[in-house]
């Protein structure tokens, strides 16, 4: 009888001791996933200014050579959270045609996103169409040279002010020019 309530208590205090919620670490390919494609953009910059967790691949370009925010529309985020994606999906050997399509689809999304609170939504979401259709063609691929992206770029505001929009107002970068 002894012995049993000695072996209650044991278990007892194994219990006790024990956490009741045990949390489970992500593998750096769920922190990923997660980050890239379930996280606001508010938690993703959260967790890009802490670094956290700090065995992903944090480092960016910004958009490259592209202007970061063309005619005021800011794509700054949306083009780090896009090179977070290409990077720790090629650290993590996942990066092949149909992971850099979900990358650049949610490039397109977040970038939409953005274009939601800006001064032209459908001027916003014409350069979000162009910044995806050249990621999505040329992707990270470094034999492509930068004026080709450049040339792109030109061609689309010269649609843009073919079609009667005043681009002019302000340059590539979004400065006033």
């Amino acid at each position: 009888m002894r012995s049993g309530i000695i072996s209650i208590i044991g278990l007892v205090s194994i219990a006790l001791a024990t956490p009741a919620n045990l949390v489970s670490r992500e593998t750096a390919s769920e922190a990923t996933d997660r980050l890239l494609f379930s996280s606001t953009m508010s938690q993703f910059r959260s967790a890009r200014a802490a670094k956290n967790p700090n065995t992903l691949d944090w480092a960016s370009d910004g958009c490259t050579s592209s202007p970061e925010n063309p005619l005021g529309f800011d794509f700054h985020n949306s083009c780090e959270r896009h090179d977070f994606g290409y990077r720790n999906y090629k650290a993590q050997s996942r990066f092949d045609e149909a992971n850099k399509q979900k990358i650049d689809l949610n490039f397109k999304a977040d970038m939409y996103t953005q274009c939601r609170s800006e001064w032209w939504k459908g001027l916003c979401e014409d350069f979000a169409d162009v910044y995806y259709a050249v990621v999505h063609t040329i992707g990270s691929k470094r034999s492509v040279e930068v004026g080709e992206m450049e040339e792109r770029y030109k061609r689309e505001v010269e649609r843009l002010k073919a079609r009667g929009v005043d681009v002019r107002a302000r340059n590539l970068d979004g400065g006033e020019e």
